[in-house]
């Protein structure tokens, strides 16, 4: 099989997908790892979509110039940390741009552009899956070539295939998220299903509220304890993401765009403040410390390299854990097998918890 990238290493970006001309490419989940596959009667050996890999063209980073921890009032509450991005993209849009990014839509965690701000809200909110970005480099590049300014908010992989993309970044923002890795959606449709959610049927799906990171479908929890479900436990132990995501290149202090926005773990700030969310900040271009001005932002002071300890991705990759490997042996077997093979204690005690939560509320019930 010819591949863009190198075997295994695919990010999943799709920019490779859309640059070609003659749809000869493909992306081949394999749950552990991705591959973009070309099909080579269709092929021209133009080179095209080797040129747009941000893993065979490494995009020039650059260390922050500011640094800040804060949150913007206005969205705090609705965000997942401290309204950072929510805040950008309101002003971005209120300003006459367009804000592409990623949201929840018909089962899947794509990508669209928008100008309405009440449609970019969608937008809000952290996305524990890998996304899918297909058509949204053409749908950037188009409205950069009318005249429109644009901010795409994505992960750091995903910015460095745009930038690949566009030539004319005049009009360009772009704003990155720092990343732990991220999963191959399969593995949160498996997961979902054992739980008896079909992922197409419904309308929202969240990873996270502030400090609290777990699953929620609608207004339901998909764990009965006061614990982490097990997704977002093998997610937090970087059990489950694609290959590619232990040796990425732009997890490091140097970005790829104009702005990082992450949490500001470890902050010096008061604990309640800590519990309403606060966001990481950094601008690394004069475009990203003016877009920062734009925002009513409450900043505070941040140690950068507190912050840096307390956000490993700003040093190195996600440390790919010896268990992984028994994970996706026995994925085929179900999610909740495939974990308990990997932390069996956690596993068979949280069933225990369970089946002992639920008799108690029959002994409750039968009270009544």
């Amino acid at each position: 099989m010819k591949t863009v990238c190198k075997p295994n290493q695919c990010a999943g970006c799709k920019a490779c997908i859309d640059i070609c001309k003659k749809n000869a490419i493909s992306i081949m989940d394999s749950l552990s790892h991705l591959n973009a596959a070309i099909d080579e009667k269709k092929c021209i050996n133009c080179g095209a979509c080797e040129k747009v890999c941000p893993n065979n063209n490494i995009v020039e980073k650059t260390k922050p110039q500011e640094w800040h921890q804060g949150w913007v009032e206005a969205t705090r509450q609705t965000s997942s940390s401290g309204g950072a991005a929510a805040g950008l993209l309101r002003s971005f849009i209120e300003d006459g741009g367009y804000v592409a990014s990623c949201l929840f839509k018909d089962g899947e965690f794509v990508f669209d552009i928008t100008n309405d701000l009440n449609y970019a809200r969608r937008f809000a909110g952290s996305k524990y899956v890998k996304s899918n970005p297909e058509g949204i480099y053409k749908k950037i590049a188009q409205k950069l070539k009318e005249g429109n300014k644009v901010m795409f908010i994505g992960l750091p992989c995903q910015v460095a295939a745009l930038k690949n993309y566009v030539k004319n970044q005049d009009k360009l923002c772009t704003v990155d998220l720092i990343c732990h890795g991220s999963p191959s959606p399969q593995i949160l449709e498996r997961f979902l299903n054992e739980n008896h959610v079909d992922i197409k049927s419904i309308s929202e799906l969240r990873f996270r509220n502030k400090e609290n990171f777990e699953l929620v479908v609608g207004d339901k929890r998909l764990s009965s304890l006061d614990e982490t479900d097990l997704y977002t436990f093998a997610f937090l132990e970087a059990l489950d993401y694609t290959e590619n995501c232990y040796s990425c290149r732009y997890a490091t202090l140097d970005r790829v765009s104009d702005i990082t926005l992450g949490d500001s773990w470890g902050s010096e700030l008061d604990k309640d403040e800590q519990k309403e969310g606060i966001s990481l900040i950094l601008c690394q271009s004069p475009k990203g410390i003016e877009l920062m001005k734009n925002v009513e932002f409450e900043l505070k002071k941040v140690d950068l390299d507190k912050a840096v300890k307390a956000n490993h991705q700003l040093q190195h990759p996600s440390v790919m854990p010896d268990k992984r490997r028994i994970f996706f042996e026995n994925i085929d077997k179900g999610f909740c097998r495939s974990f308990a093979k990997c932390h069996p204690k956690v596993y068979y005690k949280r069933c225990l918890k369970t089946i002992l939560h639920k008799a108690n509320i029959f002994a409750r019930s039968e009270k009544k």
